[in-house]
């Protein structure tokens, strides 16, 4: 089978991971993960993104698939459902708005830089190794550490479910496929109106 360069994203992904681990600076790069596919999703109204660029996706068909660490099961109805989806969608912009808000203190001077990144929403873990001061605004590490956390998390949970489940059981209820799919729908019923 003829691979494309795209079928190497999975390498982006996982360097994205271990930048972020050693300089929290390089965090702001998974805002391309977060623009993109809302880009291709308005301007094409398509999911090319997820079907095709996604890393992620593919380092967990990868893990899952070829090194045979997912069970394959299908995964539960429940989670396939349009209110879990659209749930955890929700969860998902308001833990990311909680974010963008303590970003905004660092930077209004209402709170210092924390050097900390949260799993699951809940476990926070020192992450200090990965900042050490640069003549940027603090505000500008705190997004870091907050969209890395997001980041982190997000992998965290795909991996789970691509243990649990079918390699790429994220897919089903990534916020970013949710929200690309949210669009792609929009977009086409707007076009069959016309």
């Amino acid at each position: 089978m003829k691979k494309y360069w795209y079928d190497y994203l999975w390498i982006v992904s996982l360097l994205y991971l271990v930048l972020g681990f050693f300089n929290i600076l390089f965090a702001w790069l998974g805002l391309l993960c977060f623009f993109i596919p809302l880009i291709i999703a308005i301007s094409k109204g398509s999911k090319t993104y997820c079907n095709r660029y996604c890393g992620r996706g593919q380092l967990f068909s990868l893990l899952g698939g070829q090194f045979g660490l997912s069970r394959k099961h299908d995964i539960p109805i429940w989670m396939k459902s349009k209110k879990f989806r659209y749930g955890f969608l929700i969860f998902f912009f308001i833990m990311f708005f909680q974010m963008l808000w303590n970003t905004y203190l660092v930077f209004a001077g209402m709170q210092n830089l924390k050097h900390i990144v949260t799993l699951l929403w809940t476990f926070k873990l020192p992450w200090h190794w990965a900042y050490h001061g640069t003549l940027l605004h603090p505000g500008i590490a705190q997004f870091a550490f907050g969209f890395y956390s997001v980041m982190l998390t997000s992998t965290i949970l795909g991996f789970l479910t691509m243990i649990l489940f079918k390699p790429r059981s994220w897919c089903v209820y990534c916020p970013m496929g949710t929200m690309t799919q949210l669009i792609c729908k929009a977009k086409n019923r707007k076009s069959e109106s016309i």
